[in-house]
């Protein structure tokens, strides 16, 4: 079972400042509140194309996961395990291609654990408008976001069937949703949330943008250092 779910957004700012703030975002809660469930980032590669001079960047985040409770309610006891609330880390990892020179970032962010009930990809696509006067003015920023979700829960389940029945919850559990009814409940709660995701994500972009603004690029800059280098101390 698939689910997609596909937005359109403007920044009121220019396309370098908007990348800039892509890859800052999850720099610091200080610098953005909306990203404190982000408990850590580590560029695993990133180089420029020879020929093409574009920006290759792959990046991991450790974030602090909350299965929505709705899940949890579809499945047996002890199925996923964790503690009450479904508080577990979640590791994302974050592919990107930057052209500066035409304009387009392209990003893709997909979940590496918990995919055997939900797997959750989400793609990016920031370019300077299409509008002539506007691409002129070079002042906004357009990116459109789609998200697509998966469960395999029901495919897992049928695979665990002789276990399941030995457990003796299998009958009644599954006679009452059914692999595709599972599938897609999950697929529609997850839908849910992440659109509410989505804002708070636009609502730190926004935050990190008008503080480059403000502040200027070797502001925000030397204010993370700063801060970074006060934790080592502290450390």
């Amino acid at each position: 079972m698939v689910l997609t779910h596909s937005t359109n957004h403007t920044y009121s700012h220019p396309f370098p400042t908007v990348t800039l703030a892509y890859f800052l975002r999850y720099s610091s809660p200080q610098l953005n509140p909306f990203a404190s469930h982000v408990l850590s980032t580590d560029t695993i590669s990133s180089h420029v194309d020879p020929i093409t001079q574009r920006l290759h960047t792959t990046r991991i985040h450790l974030k602090k996961s909350r299965m929505p409770g709705a899940v949890y309610k579809l499945l047996p006891t002890g199925m996923m395990g964790g503690g009450p609330g479904g508080e577990k880390a979640s590791y994302i990892l974050e592919t990107s291609v930057v052209d500066i020179k035409e304009g387009w970032m392209k990003t893709e962010s997909k979940n590496l654990n918990f995919t055997g009930v939900l797997s959750v990809t989400e793609q990016q696509h920031f370019s300077l408008p299409s509008d002539c006067d506007r691409r002129l003015a070079n002042m906004e920023t357009d990116v459109t976001t789609s998200v697509v979700f998966r469960s395999r829960l029901g495919e897992k389940i049928r695979g665990r069937i002789g276990q399941a029945q030995e457990d003796g919850w299998f009958s009644g559990f599954m006679g009452g949703w059914g692999a595709k009814g599972i599938q897609r409940s999950i697929e529609s709660i997850a839908s849910t949330k992440s659109q509410d995701q989505l804002g708070k994500s636009r609502d730190g972009m926004r935050l990190v943008l008008e503080r480059i603004r403000n502040n200027g690029v070797i502001g925000v800059l030397e204010s993370l250092r700063r801060e970074r280098q006060a934790q080592a101390e502290l450390a």
